[in-house]
């Protein structure tokens, strides 16, 4: 049994990309198959989105024994930062995202709720969205 996995990583998604592969073996094709998938589902990280996935058996020769190989693509979401402990640049980050969505229009943000989510004054929310726009002008909005 052969195998070939070609990944194409989409970085703009802020996902854990991961792929996992395993097998087992059984008395039949539906008892390894079962066996196989009962491992993946357990490595699997929590909340885990399958992006593809393959499932190939075999059975030996000789000792008729039947194998079943389970290959997972996965995409996972990051571990969760609550948004009061972001950096200056993480906050500006998902603040250029936001203002990206939005045609860079910054009248569409509540700028107090936005403080206080990240736990800072207005004006720092100001002077990032200030910065975000500079940098637009400029041509070189980071991501």
């Amino acid at each position: 049994m052969n195998l070939t996995v070609t990944m194409l990583l989409d970085t703009r998604n802020d996902m854990k990309k991961g792929i996992l592969a395993d097998y087992a073996h059984g008395k039949n094709k539906e008892d390894a198959i079962s066996k196989t998938m009962d491992k993946i589902n357990r490595l699997l990280p929590k909340n885990a989105r399958i992006v593809d996935f393959e499932v190939g058996t075999y059975t030996t020769p000789v000792t008729r024994r039947t194998y079943a190989v389970v290959v997972v693509v996965y995409n996972a979401p990051l571990e969760e930062k609550p948004l009061n402990e972001f950096t200056i640049k993480e906050r500006r980050e998902l603040l250029a995202r936001i203002l990206e969505t939005f045609n860079y229009n910054p009248r569409v943000l509540n700028i107090s709720e936005i403080a206080r989510m990240f736990s800072v004054s207005r004006d720092s929310i100001y002077y990032d969205i200030e910065q975000i726009l500079k940098e637009k002008k400029k041509g070189r909005v980071s991501r």
